[in-house]
């Protein structure tokens, strides 16, 4: 059993400029993901993915592998997770290494837990599913959610349940943009990280942080000093 980190981290970024290596806490935040994966003893080799050479010296500064560049097609605005991962798994089987398992973890992460990606492997495999990856309720229920109008009046989008006590409603989750474990064969042949057999961890609000904005980033360094 052989298993695969690839850390995917291409140059662009518009919204926050140089994201994947701005300074979250004194070190670069892509070396927070770099060095959970190899604290975690999961992995053959952890590997980045990049079209961005600065990027790549970072990476291999805190220890992971770039043994390839990034295609310029798969470095743009519009490139999937998972072309990027096929890319990768290809460039490997070129170089005659192949993974049974991998698991892709964002470089702006930098909450991740090696403990809980131990867990997220182990379900992988006792459940024998095509991917895992993390997950975290809604701090609301969607349930109740409301849509604007063309006359900027607001209507509840499920109008049954205006009544409804919010406890009684069902849980909903979403993806807490940290890590996907995926069984490599059927990765392969789905080329997708949502398979039919999908299934989640789920974490605590306190463990996730989406970064989108220096306000996301703020909140993200204020939890990870939280935890």
């Amino acid at each position: 059993m052989s298993n695969l980190c690839i850390i995917p981290a291409r140059g662009g970024s518009k919204r926050i400029p140089r994201k994947n290596i701005k300074d979250f806490l004194g070190k670069p935040i892509i070396a927070h993901s770099i060095e959970t994966a190899l604290k975690s003893d999961l992995f053959d080799e952890v590997m980045v993915s990049t079209d961005d050479p600065e990027i790549a010296e970072i990476a291999q500064k805190f220890g992971a592998k770039v043994p390839f560049m990034r295609s310029t097609e798969n470095a743009d605005d519009f490139a999937t997770t998972s072309v990027v991962l096929i890319e990768v798994l290809e460039e490997y089987k070129v170089k005659g290494k192949e993974y049974d398992y991998a698991c892709c973890i964002y470089p702006t992460a930098p909450l991740i837990k090696a403990d809980k990606l131990k867990v997220g492997f182990e379900k992988l495999i006792d459940g024998n599913f095509s991917t895992v990856f993390s997950s975290v309720e809604f701090s609301y229920p969607i349930w109740r959610g409301l849509k604007k109008t063309n006359n900027d009046e607001f209507k509840m989008v499920w109008p049954e349940n205006l009544d409804k006590r919010s406890q009684d409603l069902e849980a909903v989750y979403h993806d807490a943009g940290q890590w996907y474990w995926f069984n490599v064969e059927s990765f392969k042949k789905d080329k997708t990280l949502f398979g039919d057999r999908t299934s989640c961890i789920v974490l605590g609000a306190t463990e996730v942080q989406d970064i989108d904005t220096l306000v996301d980033w703020k909140l993200a360094e204020l939890k990870y000093e939280l935890l």
